[in-house]
């Protein structure tokens, strides 16, 4: 197992307490996942099919679903040029740049 520590060394110092990393350890919280900062510029570029208008949303304003194929796996957003809803597909490249960019994801599951 690799021992290497997330953060650099510093006597005396916790790791949460280190400034300028964005990331805050949870009271009471042991070994557990940690958080892994998204800067707030992030944005996207998109394109709506009925108005043809090109436009850059923040992560807030975009939506993922991840199906269980590549029909129930999309995006949407609503245009802010004319207000329709889009929706389009997603694949694999798509899928890591949203959610490597903080938009919010909802995984679809088939029923049995």
């Amino acid at each position: 197992m690799n021992r290497t520590p997330l953060f650099p060394a510093t006597a005396g110092v916790r790791p949460e307490a280190l400034s300028g990393t964005g990331i805050r350890a949870t009271p009471g919280s042991g070994a557990g996942p940690v958080p892994v900062p998204v800067p707030a510029a992030v944005r996207f570029r998109a394109a709506c099919p009925d108005c043809r208008g090109r436009f850059e949303l923040t992560a807030s304003a975009l939506r993922l679903a991840i199906g269980a194929s590549r029909r129930t796996t999309f995006y949407t957003f609503t245009c802010p040029e004319c207000g329709a809803s889009v929706r389009k597909p997603a694949g694999e490249r798509i899928i890591e740049l949203l959610t490597g960019g903080g938009v919010r994801t909802l995984r679809l599951h088939t029923a049995r």
